[in-house]
């Protein structure tokens, strides 16, 4: 499944792509950016049962380039987009718990 996206000048544009799904254990997509500045990442969700619930996991793995690892230098990634990732899964628990 492809998911092409274009939002205002927060989100960008781009396009998420589903590789593998392995049913109740992970979830892998390609994301690739296109604006503000281009980028291709890989991002997973992996599912561990915990007794009576499942402990899922977020994260987002790529290439920099020069530009990116500059802008690495200066801004925090981890701040920039861990509001959003810890936002996304508490809305999916939300969702898995009604």
């Amino acid at each position: 499944a492809t998911y092409e996206f274009s939002g205002n000048g927060s989100v960008g544009a781009g396009k998420l792509e589903i590789t593998e799904a392995s049913p109740s254990s992970r979830v892998a997509m390609n994301l690739n950016m296109i604006k503000p500045m281009e980028a291709n990442n890989r991002v997973e969700f992996t599912l561990e049962p915990q007794g009576d619930s499942t402990k899922v996991t977020w994260a987002m793995s790529g290439e920099s380039s020069y530009i990116g690892k500059i802008v690495c230098l200066f801004f925090n990634m981890d701040a920039m987009v861990g509001g959003d990732f810890e936002a996304g899964l508490a809305s999916l628990k939300a969702v898995a718990e009604r």
